[in-house]
C-alpha cells in the first residue's frame, strides 16, 4: 500500500500518524495504521495514537497493535532506545556489566507482535550500543530477571510479560541494579529519556546484529542451575519430602510455568506433582480460561480439581502465566475445594518460614535482625506474630516493587528478610529474588503441606491454628471495574470533599469511621503533624478508612488495569472471638462501603465477575 497521507481534521494527531508511518517497519502495523488513515477511521486512529503509553514504576503494559498507546515493535524500540540512553547516563560501567531480558509466551498475530520479537528487539537496541545482554534463549518465569540482575551483577533487567492480563496484552517490567522494581525516581527519567529518544536509531530494527554478536550470552543453563541450587537453603525437610505421600497437582495455566515448578520439586526432593495437560505448554491464546489469573478462584482452577478428584490429590497449585504469584487449594473432608486467599496463604507461609528458621536458630539474640514484609492492603497477620514472636514486620506501599526495594535495603544493612507477601497472591520466599516467586513458594508450599500431613493436620486445620493463636484476621477484597477515569476521580474526589471541602465521611452507614489516611495527597488523621509516613503519589488514588469496630478498608485504583479495588479486614485479639461473627460483622461493613462509598448504581461501576 503507498504510504497515504493523514487528514482527520486533526493537527497533532495527523502529526503522530505521520512520525508513525516515517518510524514503523513492521508491515502489519504500518498497514494497519494506513488503512485506518484510507477508511478515515478518526475514532479508531484517536484510541491508537491520542496518548503514548504511560512508563510507569511498573514499566509498560497495554494491548497489542498498532499505535503509540499499544505494545508493539516501534513503541518497544523506543522505549529500549530511552531505557538505554537513561542507563548509560547512570551507570559508567554499563558497557562492562549489562542487561538481562527474558520473555514469556505471549504473542498477537495480527500486529506480528510477540515477546520473543520484542525481547530481540531490545537486545538489537543495546548491543547497537555496545552494551552486553544477557538474552535468555526460551520463555523463563519473570522471578529468573530479578535474580539474574543480582546474581551476575548486572545494571538492569526486563520482563517482557504482561503477567495474568488477557491474551490481547503484553507488557514491559523493569529490574534496577539492586535486583527490585524500579521506584521513583528511575520512572520519570525513564519516561522522559524516551521521550527524547523516538527516533529509531540506525540499527534498532537490525535483528541480525544480535545473531553473531560477541556481546549476545544466553544465560539460560546457568540460571536454571544456579537458581534451583540457591532455592535449597529453604528446603529444610527432605526426608519428609523423599517420603511423601501427598499428591500435587499443579497448573501454570497455559504459561511459562511448567517446566520450572517440575525443576523445583525435584530441588526438594519430591516426586513431580502432577501436571494439568490441557494447560501446561504455553499457549498464548489461554484457550481453557476465561481470564489466566488463578487470583479469581475456582472458575481457573476447574480442570486442576478435575484432574486431582480423578488421581487423589488433596492439594492444587496454581501459577499465573509468568509464574510470579500461586494460588493453592486443599480438598476439604466435604469434598469441597478451598481456595486460600492471598492473605490466608501469606499467614501460613509466614508461620511456616519463621518455625523453620527459630528450628535453624535457637538463640534468641538472633530475632533482632529478622525482618517480615507485607503491602498496606495485605492482613496485618504477620504483624500479629511479629508481636508475639519478637521478630521485625513492616508494612510497605501497594506493590512488590516497594518490598524489593525496603528488603535490599535491610540486606545491604546485615538484616535478615525471611518473608515478603502481598494479598493478590505474591510471595517472597527467598531473598535471592527481591519479587514474588511463585515458582520458590510453590516448592516451599508442598515441603509445609507435606510436613503437616505427616502430623495428620491439614493446611486448613494449621490455619485456624494460626489464627487461634495470633488472633482472627478476617480479609474480604474485591473490585469494580470502570472505563471512565473522571468517574474514578470523581468517585475520590467526593470522599475527599464530603461534608464540605476537605473532610472525609464520620460514617459509613452504622459504621464510625475513626481514622482516615490518603495517599494520594499525604494526609493521615491518625499523626500529629496530619502527614502520612508512607510515600504519598498523586498519581494514583489511594484512602484508608479505621473504623471503631477494628476493621480497616482501603480503596484504590490499579496501575495496570481499569478497576476500583477494595480490601477490608477485621482483627481480633487471640482469645475467644467467633470467626463467624467477624465475617457477619466484616461483610456488613464491606456492603456499607460498596452501597454510601463506592455507589456503584450512580457510577455505572461493574463488580468483578463472580
Amino acid at each position: 500500500m503507498d504510504k497515504i497521507i493523514p487528514n482527520t481534521g486533526e493537527e497533532k494527531l495527523d502529526q503522530a500518524i505521520k512520525q508513525w508511518l516515517k518510524y514503523d517497519k513492521n508491515p502489519k502495523t504500518s498497514e494497519a495504521v494506513q488503512q485506518l488513515v484510507a477508511d478515515g477511521n478518526v475514532e479508531e486512529l484517536r484510541v491508537s495514537f491520542g496518548l503514548r503509553m504511560e512508563f510507569g514504576t511498573a514499566g509498560l503494559r497495554a494491548a497489542m497493535g498498532a499505535g503509540t498507546s499499544r505494545m508493539n515493535d516501534l513503541t518497544i524500540i523506543q522505549t529500549t532506545q530511552g531505557f538505554c540512553s537513561y542507563l548509560e547516563k547512570t551507570f559508567p560501567d554499563l558497557k562492562e556489566r549489562g542487561v538481562v531480558i527474558g520473555f514469556d509466551a505471549r504473542a498477537h498475530p495480527p500486529s506480528g507482535s510477540s515477546s520473543i520479537r520484542f525481547a530481540k528487539l531490545a537486545a538489537a537496541v543495546f548491543i547497537s550500543h555496545g552494551v552486553p545482554v544477557y538474552l535468555f534463549s526460551d520463555i523463563t518465569p519473570t522471578p529468573f530477571v530479578p535474580y539474574t540482575v543480582t546474581h551476575l551483577s548486572l545494571c538492569a533487567g526486563i520482563m517482557v510479560t504482561a503477567s495474568h492480563n488477557p491474551k490481547q496484552d503484553n507488557g514491559y517490567k523493569v529490574y534496577w541494579a539492586n535486583g527490585a522494581q524500579i521506584i521513583s525516581p528511575h520512572d520519570h527519567g525513564i519516561a522522559s529519556a524516551i521521550e527524547e529518544n523516538v527516533e529509531p536509531w540506525p540499527q534498532s530494527w537490525d535483528e541480525t546484529i544480535i545473531k553473531d554478536s560477541p556481546l549476545l550470552k544466553d544465560p539460560y543453563a546457568d540460571i536454571n542451575r544456579d537458581y534451583f541450587q540457591d532455592i535449597q537453603k529453604h528446603c529444610f525437610h527432605r526426608e519428609i519430602n523423599k517420603a511423601s505421600k501427598v499428591k500435587f497437582v499443579h497448573t501454570s495455566v497455559h504459561g511459562v510455568g511448567h517446566t520450572f515448578v517440575q525443576s523445583a520439586f525435584k530441588a526438594f526432593d519430591f516426586a513431580p506433582p502432577l501436571a494439568v495437560a490441557e494447560q501446561k505448554d504455553p499457549d498464548p491464546e489461554f484457550s481453557t480460561v476465561k481470564y489466566p489469573n488463578p487470583e479469581e478462584g475456582k472458575g481457573v482452577l476447574t480442570l486442576s480439581f478435575a484432574l486431582a478428584d480423578k488421581e487423589g490429590a488433596k492439594i492444587v497449585l496454581a501459577n499465573d502465566p509468568d509464574a510470579d504469584r500461586l494460588a493453592v487449594a486443599e480438598k476439604q473432608d466435604s469434598g469441597e475445594w478451598k481456595v486460600f486467599s492471598g492473605n490466608e496463604l501469606g499467614a501460613l507461609l509466614g508461620w511456616w518460614i519463621f518455625t523453620c528458621w527459630k528450628e535453624q536458630n535457637t538463640d534468641p539474640c538472633a530475632l533482632k535482625d529478622v525482618y517480615m514484609l507485607a503491602s498496606t492492603v495485605s492482613s496485618k497477620i504477620l504483624r500479629a506474630i511479629a508481636l508475639k514472636e519478637g521478630f521485625h514486620f513492616e508494612e510497605t506501599l501497594t506493590g512488590f516493587k516497594w518490598m524489593g526495594n525496603r528488603g535490599k535495603q535491610l540486606l545491604d544493612q546485615k538484616k535478615t528478610v525471611l518473608f515478603a507477601f502481598e494479598e493478590a497472591i505474591g510471595y517472597m520466599c527467598s531473598p535471592s529474588v527481591l519479587d514474588k516467586d511463585g515458582v520458590s513458594a510453590a516448592a516451599v508450599t508442598a515441603e509445609l503441606s507435606s510436613y503437616l500431613a505427616n502430623r495428620n493436620v491439614t493446611l486448613s486445620q494449621q490455619l485456624k491454628a494460626i489464627y487461634e493463636e495470633y488472633g482472627y484476621h478476617i480479609t474480604k477484597a474485591s473490585y469494580f471495574i470502570c472505563h471512565d477515569s473522571k468517574t474514578i476521580k470523581q468517585l475520590f474526589e467526593r470522599l475527599r470533599n464530603f461534608e464540605g471541602e476537605n473532610t472525609y465521611p464520620r460514617t459509613c452507614g452504622g459504621f464510625e469511621v475513626c481514622g482516615v489516611r490518603d495517599l494520594t495527597t499525604g494526609y493521615d488523621s491518625s499523626q500529629a503533624n496530619k502527614k502520612a509516613v508512607l510515600p504519598s503519589s498523586k498519581s494514583s488514588q489511594m484512602i484508608t478508612f479505621t473504623f471503631s469496630n477494628g476493621g480497616v478498608a482501603t480503596m484504590r485504583t490499579s496501575g495496570t488495569e481499569p478497576k476500583i479495588k477494595y480490601y477490608t479486614e477485621l482483627c481480633a485479639p487471640p482469645g475467644n472471638s467467633d470467626p463467624e461473627q467477624l465475617k457477619v460483622e466484616l461483610n456488613s461493613l464491606v456492603d456499607a462501603i460498596v452501597e454510601h462509598f463506592f455507589q456503584p448504581q450512580k457510577n455505572n461501576l461493574k463488580a468483578q465477575p463472580q
